[in-house]
């Protein structure tokens, strides 16, 4: 048996039981014993981390691409990206819970993955990626790409705790802070972004040698 089918088993646990969870219910759901779980992952941690991850891919996918990025206006790119976002949340409310509760409610290393730095770190090389290509100067970028995950992820908590949270809520009310944070890091470089406008188009205004790229 694969590491991702008995993360897939994880999954449907926390699905179904809640973010507290017990190996023995991801073995059970798994259709074999502890031992056999424990011959995949070293530990507590290493599963967790592996659902971790699978959750990072998601919701660093709904950034969208290089392209996506760059070609579509901002007001388009971000509504876009955290409708994907919301949506993939709402699927799996309880994986989210369990990934972002304390430390102090876990055992030993379990408690250490750290799913903002995870997907800040995702989402900043690819900024970077995006930033060297236009070009444009990506300094700090590591902390722009923190301060939206950590929003997001401190505002999806929030978003949570509705009897009915809305996907549409959810992007209405964070669009806003998305993109005052981006522009910050834009008006600190001298760049005056257009919503509306492609980041790629506004950029090629300033510099004509970004529209050869």
């Amino acid at each position: 048996m694969s590491r991702d089918v008995i993360v897939d088993a994880a999954i449907r646990v926390l699905d179904r039981d809640g973010p507290r969870p017990s190996m023995d219910a991801f073995a059970v759901e798994a259709g074999i014993t502890k031992p056999r779980l424990y011959r995949q992952f070293t530990d507590k941690g290493d599963l967790y981390a592996a659902i971790g991850a699978r959750f990072a891919d998601s919701a660093f996918a709904a950034t969208g691409t290089d392209l996506t990025l760059l070609l579509q206006p901002p007001n388009t790119a971000i509504d876009r990206a955290l409708n994907d976002y919301a949506v993939g949340i709402l699927a799996h409310p309880n994986v989210f819970r369990f990934l972002t509760q304390t430390s102090a409610n876990r055992e030993g290393a379990a408690g250490q993955y750290d799913l903002a730095s995870t997907v800040a770190g995702r989402f900043a090389e690819r900024a970077r990626a995006v930033a060297d290509s236009i070009p444009l100067d990506a300094e700090g970028i590591e902390y722009l790409a923190r301060a939206i995950v950590g929003v997001m992820i401190v505002l999806t908590d929030l978003w949570l705790s509705d009897a009915e949270p809305d996907a549409g809520e959810f992007v209405g009310r964070v669009h806003e802070l998305v993109w005052g944070m981006i522009d910050a890091f834009l008006r600190g470089r001298g760049i005056t972004a257009d919503p509306g406008v492609p980041i790629f188009v506004t950029l090629a205004a300033l510099n004509p040698d970004a529209g050869e790229v």
